[in-house]
């Protein structure tokens, strides 16, 4: 009998144990690669010209995944971010003008809302990051992308 209660001694410590607020706590500041990938691709997109351009060839320049940019453009479509063109001179091209799609609403529109169940220093975090990405757009990307490819070249 001593051997049972001896058994039955460490239960009740471990419900005691921060394990199981720690279950409890999601990802309070979340951003996968899918929102940098698609940033990466659309930058590419803009730099492209004002017709359709085939997905392959975003996914090439950009080294990115076909498959992962298709399933990643599709829901920038159904959010009317993008527009897609079949045929043979087909691919995608912007639905409204890059200056006015943030890079915080592509981030919430594959990532989910930044920073939903952030509280104390990580809501105030969260609250910074959605900040600069409110205030940037696919145009400043694709600019800042510009600037940092002459900055490059200037030191070579």
């Amino acid at each position: 009998m001593s051997g049972a209660g001896a058994a039955s001694a460490p239960a009740p410590r471990e419900p005691a144990l921060a394990t199981p607020a720690c279950h409890s706590i999601g990802p309070v500041i979340s951003i996968t690669t899918k929102s940098p990938y698609a940033l990466r691709a659309l930058a590419e997109l803009g730099r492209s010209g004002d017709g359709p351009i085939p997905i392959g060839d975003l996914a090439r320049r950009r080294d990115i995944p076909v498959q992962f940019l298709e399933q990643l453009f599709a829901v920038l479509r159904r959010a009317g971010v993008l527009r897609s063109q079949r045929g043979v001179k087909g691919g995608y091209s912007f639905a409204r003008p890059p200056g006015e799609i943030t890079a915080l609403e592509i981030v919430e529109l594959l990532d989910g809302p930044l920073g939903r169940d952030a509280d104390g220093i990580f809501a105030d975090a969260a609250a910074a990051a959605r900040d600069v990405l409110a205030r940037t757009t696919i145009a400043d990307v694709i600019a800042r992308e510009a600037a940092e490819a002459g900055a490059a070249m200037y030191y070579i």
